[in-house]
């Protein structure tokens, strides 16, 4: 599939997933649904030289926190960054990636 085939079928949040306070950090991502490991939630961040970091986020890449246990990964798919389930996630859970594993969040 060619990167604009991907860019239409682009959702700004899954419909597993909501945003709201959270106890980690500001507003997190949280679960709507019950959803199975190894699930893709979607594309988090877009490769844009022109952007911090390289990479423009969308709003899902913008409210995931960063957890030491995180339950979930960032994939990187050519000019996309997607996140996908480590384990099933219950509904009302938090969204978390490890945040030091990744080269697009940087220390200013």
């Amino acid at each position: 599939m060619s990167n604009f085939e991907k860019l239409k079928t682009f959702e700004p949040l899954a419909s597993s997933l909501t945003i709201k306070n959270s106890p980690i950090h500001g507003l997190g991502l949280f679960a709507t649904c019950e959803i199975p490991s190894h699930t893709e939630l979607g594309i988090s961040h877009v490769k844009d030289d022109r952007f911090s970091h390289g990479y423009i986020r969308t709003p899902l890449g913008g409210f995931f926190n960063h957890s030491k246990k995180p339950n979930c990964e960032a994939i990187y798919d050519g000019d996309f960054i997607k996140i996908k389930t480590l384990i099933n996630i219950n509904s009302g859970d938090e969204i978390t990636v490890d945040y030091t594993k990744h080269d697009w969040i940087k220390k200013d």
